[in-house]
């Protein structure tokens, strides 16, 4: 019966503590905002042409085995010189806005050729709610480095924050498939 009056006043002060937080939502800067309201857009493409160089030398070179055998001396030819053309474009697409519980979202995707070159939040609308905002803030610069490093959008799920990386990947699925990969 001693122990009654002391969880009382602890468990009175707590809940004023709880109640007299007051916070403010934090501002999420995850990326810029697409310029444009088309889906995909494409850059000139460049071409580069390789230039030729000096005709193909012999070269001559001695190999050197355990002492049982006696040294051999390979000769070699240089193969020839072949031009080529690169052609590199650069493509971008974003995903359509997807409703992932805690917000709106769509991601932008920059492909060369079929490398993906950069990812990022088109735009992002989760109401200031802080909670979202910090879960956000965590969770969206790790998808981003998971697609660079997978090249794809098989991607997985950041722990903790499951609405976001479901929202995220749908978004980011269908940038890709719009820009073919």
């Amino acid at each position: 019966m001693k122990r009654a009056p002391l969880v009382m006043m602890g468990t009175v002060a707590g809940l004023a503590g709880v109640l007299s937080f007051n916070s403010t939502p934090a501002k999420l800067t995850l990326g810029s905002l697409a310029s444009s309201s088309s889906g995909t857009s494409s850059a000139p493409s460049t071409t580069t042409t390789a230039s030729s160089s000096p005709p193909p030398t012999t070269a001559t070179s001695t190999v050197t085995t355990p002492p049982r055998t006696a040294p051999t001396t390979t000769t070699t030819s240089a193969p020839p010189v072949t031009t080529t053309t690169v052609s590199s474009s650069v493509r971008t697409a974003i995903g359509p806005s997807v409703d992932y519980n805690f917000g709106i979202l769509s991601v932008q995707v920059k492909v060369t050729g079929s490398k993906i070159t950069n990812v990022s939040i088109a735009s992002i609308n989760d109401g200031g709610n802080y909670r979202s905002v910090s879960i956000d803030q965590q969770a969206i610069p790790l998808l981003e480095q998971e697609v660079m490093q997978a090249q794809s959008g098989n991607i997985q799920s950041i722990s903790g924050a499951s609405y976001t990386s479901a929202g995220f990947i749908q978004s980011l699925q269908s940038a890709l498939s719009k820009l073919g990969l």
